[in-house]
């Protein structure tokens, strides 16, 4: 599949015979981490805003993680609630391998190479993660449907606990923002390319052979939106508004609510 954005995109597949650049199986967890402020921190306050939602608290809830990439997620969902039946869902087969293989001998994971518009799930989960997927997908109709499969797939009630790279509507900090992220990302070991300066999303590792593509494959085809556009789409998708849980400069997190 195309790798597109920080997580395999949760959607189609785009024709591209390679799943995942060289380098993944023992450099994606660093890169990311370099590349996102906050990130070692994601998995675990997503499961924890999750397990304390009025649906997946109860014991046994069903859990689905979309887009679970290498499994942290679900790694961390294993460690907070034991409990849980996980759905690990990915289009990409590589990386289901990856996670498959992180969570060797844990009972109670379904796994499902697809995508959650082609996830058969109606009413069926209490909660759901979806962590850097939905800035993977063009607005161009994908971001709806991805948002509408997921509330598809909620009992009434459930929420979602989803985090993105957003884009600053109108903000006197938006370039503030965007350039304290490359400062970030360059603190990290991560150099901007001269396309970076330029203002497009791509950047290069100071790494060992093979990682700068996977850098480059993690940084582009990105498309945020901002918060009203967000609004919008959730609505229509079947959301409540909303609810902010996290920022790290401009990844923000938000607890979406399925209406009954």
């Amino acid at each position: 599949m195309t790798w597109s954005g920080w997580r395999p995109v949760a959607g189609e597949e785009r024709g591209v015979e390679s799943d995942v650049p060289t380098g993944v199986e023992t450099g994606y967890e660093q890169i990311v981490t370099r590349l996102i402020p906050g990130y070692a921190s994601l998995a675990r306050l997503g499961v924890a805003l999750l397990a304390a939602s009025p649906l997946a608290s109860a014991q046994g809830a069903s859990v689905l993680v979309a887009g679970c990439g290498s499994g942290a997620e679900l790694l961390e969902a294993r460690a907070q609630r034991p409990d849980w039946h996980l759905t690990g869902l990915d289009p990409s087969a590589a990386m289901l391998e990856l996670a498959r293989g992180k969570l060797a001998g844990q009972a109670g994971i379904d796994w499902q190479q697809t995508s959650v518009e082609n996830l058969e799930a109606q009413a069926r989960f209490d909660g759901a993660l979806a962590v850097l997927v939905l800035q993977a997908l063009p607005d161009d109709g994908s971001k709806l449907a991805f948002l509408t499969a997921l509330a598809r797939s909620l009992r009434p009630g459930g929420q979602v606990v989803l985090v993105d790279l957003m884009q600053p509507e109108r903000s006197p900090i938006q370039q503030q923002l965007r350039e304290a992220r490359l400062g970030f990302q360059r603190a990290s070991g991560l150099e901007p390319t001269a396309e970076e300066d330029r203002g497009a999303q791509r950047t290069t590792a100071a790494t060992p052979a093979g990682m700068d593509a996977l850098v480059a494959e993690l940084t582009t085809g990105l498309h945020p939106i901002g918060l009203s556009r967000l609004t919008a789409l959730v609505a229509a998708a079947g959301f409540g508004d909303p609810a902010p849980v996290y920022q790290a400069l401009d990844v923000e997190g938000f607890l979406l609510q399925r209406r009954d």
